[in-house]
Parts: structure tokens; C-alpha cells; sequence
């Protein structure tokens, strides 16, 4: 007999829904699980592969300062997908975050972000651009908050931090690799 969910409960409904499941598992025992619920995110490193850098954001995570972590990230442009396609998502959130028109994108994995806890699944996306590229300021949306400040790294310095352990975003640290793996050009040994 195949897993299934018997029932769903909400424990809180917010910015985010956290359920409680009830499922039997295929062996016959039935359990409880908490499940984060906000939908499917994106998430997309847009990197100019003539001057050998990317663009990327820091800004604050209460998550990660609670659990003892640092107060602000340097990421990869992200966020949750509306009702748009996520390559259209990814590209609104280059402009709302990194002031950055992006044109073609290339779609490297959608996955399971963290599939114990929640039912995020996240399409993750390179993008080469060019100076000219940059439009606006960025910053993320007035009214949200996020404070939000665009940082052009150099890719080898971005290897260098990857190395060392110090790229410590999850989705950002996967699609250097994956550029890393498709454009070793652009990561002179």
C-alpha cells in the first residue's frame, strides 16, 4: 500500500501555512508531520561573463539570526512565484532586488528545498548579462523592507568564498557550482 495523507490541519496561517498531517505510511503505521506551506520560490544567479562577475544581494534573515547565524546573507536574487511563469518571476526579482534586466535564462533545476519541513520547490536559473543590463538601482519593493544592497563579486572570489565555506546560501552555493560545471572558462585555475 502506497503512503498517503488521511488529513490536514492548519496550525497557523500567516505569510506562511504551517499544517499538521496526518499520513499512513506504506507500512501501515499512521503519523503526524508539520508542514510548511508558501509555495514554489525561484531563485537565479545573473552573472556578466565578460568582466567575470556576478550579481548578487544582501539583506536581512531573521532564521538565520535566530539560530545563531549571521543577521544578513549574500544571496542570488530570489523570491516566491506569483502568478506569473517562474522564468518571469525570476527576471521580476533581478529588477525588484539587483536593478537587472535579464534576457534569456537558463534553467539549471527545479528541487525540493527542504522536503522534511516544507513544500517549497525552487527553480533555479543562470543568466548571463552585461553592464548595460543594469536599469535601476534595485533594492527590493518600498514597502517591504528588505533593505536590500546589490553586490557585483568577482566569480573567482565567489569560488574562493565557495571553497572555503563561506558561500553558506544554499541556492546561491548551487548555482555557482552549476556555473562553475557549465562555464569552467570563467574560473582560470
Amino acid at each position: 500500500m502506497p503512503a498517503q495523507i488521511l488529513r490536514v490541519r492548519p496550525a497557523y496561517e500567516g505569510w506562511g501555512k504551517y499544517l499538521i498531517a496526518t499520513a499512513r505510511l506504506s507500512d501501515g503505521h499512521v503519523i503526524e508531520r508539520e508542514i510548511e506551506d508558501h509555495g514554489r520560490a525561484v531563485c537565479v544567479l545573473p552573472y556578466d561573463p565578460e568582466r567575470g562577475v556576478a550579481l548578487l544581494v544582501r539583506l536581512f534573515r531573521a532564521p538565520p539570526l535566530y539560530a545563531g547565524g549571521p543577521p544578513e546573507m549574500l544571496e542570488a536574487p530570489a523570491g516566491l512565484l506569483e502568478e506569473d511563469s517562474p522564468e518571469d518571476c525570476a527576471r521580476r526579482e533581478a529588477l525588484e532586488e539587483a536593478g537587472l534586466r535579464l534576457g534569456a535564462l537558463e534553467h539549471i533545476a527545479t528541487a525540493w528545498t527542504m522536503p522534511g519541513i516544507s513544500t517549497e520547490r525552487m527553480s533555479l536559473y543562470l543568466a548571463s548579462y552585461a553592464a548595460a543590463d543594469r536599469v535601476a538601482e534595485g533594492g527590493g519593493v518600498a514597502g517591504e523592507h528588505e533593505n536590500i544592497t546589490v553586490i557585483e563579486k568577482p566569480l573567482a572570489d565567489l569560488a574562493a568564498m565557495a571553497a572555503r565555506g563561506d558561500l553558506i546560501d544554499m541556492k546561491t552555493l548551487t548555482l555557482l557550482l552549476a556555473l562553475k560545471d557549465r562555464r569552467p572558462d570563467l574560473f582560470p585555475a
